[in-house]
């Protein structure tokens, strides 16, 4: 049931994520406007980029700076001013503060030290690009930003392989190429995905076709904006569920009977599970050592 009532005013020292648009203006909400309107201050990704929303939407708040680089010390900073009584709201420079994105430390930090925090719903690219893709939503996973490093990138998406829930990426332009390659490689060039870029903008866009394709025409076109990659799971067969009664040791030591050398065994099973190798050797070698 939807409460129809509506507080008077923020509360004092209290967090306040806010969701803000991530390319059309109108999507900004009501309450998010009331309470940028009435808290004492507001925690920024970008200043001047949240100058330019704030003015046209005609506010005028003190503003504070906090991103990547200045979170430690700025978010003890927040934290202080929160705990005499000051309610400050928490934007980036588009969509849902916190999500992929330093605002999650300062929602710990405020955790940790007993300072309220409540959260705005809103704009979000990844749930966007999600209801475009017409791919599978009612299981998902969100991944955020690959390394620009190749090889962390490729460990990351091997990790990946066995995945079956839909799996979401943002994505820069400049490094599409290598990370749509790089997906074909892992993932099959037969493997779905939706590309989504510019969302809610005048040029919004929505290519849902195969990885394979979307690398050969990405060879001939330039990539322009910012991009959501929404790429389908995996199925997982049934000669894959051969593991499915076995404990991770069990599953270790069936390769490793096979005459498949440690390491080889654990990657393997990683492999199989879905599931970062380090967490496989760790279990083993725990189990192995008892």
């Amino acid at each position: 049931m939807i409460d129809s009532k509506e507080k008077n005013k923020v509360d004092e020292g209290t967090l306040y994520l806010v969701a803000t648009p991530i390319g059309n203006l109108s999507d900004i909400s009501e309450r998010a406007l009331k309470v940028l309107s009435e808290v004492d201050f507001i925690a920024a990704e970008d200043t001047r980029n949240s100058v330019s929303l704030l003015t046209h939407f005609g506010i005028k708040k003190p503003l504070v700076s906090y991103h990547e680089h200045n979170k430690r010390e700025k978010g003890v900073e927040i934290c202080d001013r929160l705990r005499t009584g000051e309610s400050c709201a928490l934007i980036t420079d588009a969509g849902t503060p916190a999500i992929s994105d330093p605002g999650e430390d300062l929602v710990r930090l405020c955790a940790e030290n007993g300072i309220p925090v409540t959260s705005l719903p809103g704009c979000c690219a990844a749930i966007t690009a999600l209801t475009l893709s017409a791919l599978p939503t009612g299981r998902f996973t969100f991944e955020g930003f690959l390394s620009a490093m190749k090889k962390e990138r490729r460990e990351r998406l091997d990790e990946l392989s066995g995945e079956v829930r839909t799996m979401i990426f943002h994505e820069a332009p400049h490094k599409l190429k290598a990370t749509l390659a790089d997906m074909e490689n892992v993932f099959g060039s037969d493997r779905k995905i939706s590309l989504c870029r510019e969302l809610t903008k005048l040029n919004e866009d929505v290519m849902r076709t195969t990885l394979g394709d979307a690398v050969r025409y990405y060879n001939e076109n330039d990539p322009r904006g910012e991009y959501v990659l929404v790429v389908e799971g995996g199925i997982r067969k049934n000669e894959d569920l051969f593991w499915q009664d076995m404990s991770v040791t069990e599953h270790v030591e069936y390769y490793i009977d096979m005459g498949i050398d440690r390491m080889e065994a654990i990657k393997r099973t990683a492999k199989d599970r879905g599931v970062n190798k380090n967490s496989v050797y760790m279990e083993y070698v725990t189990k192995e050592n008892v």
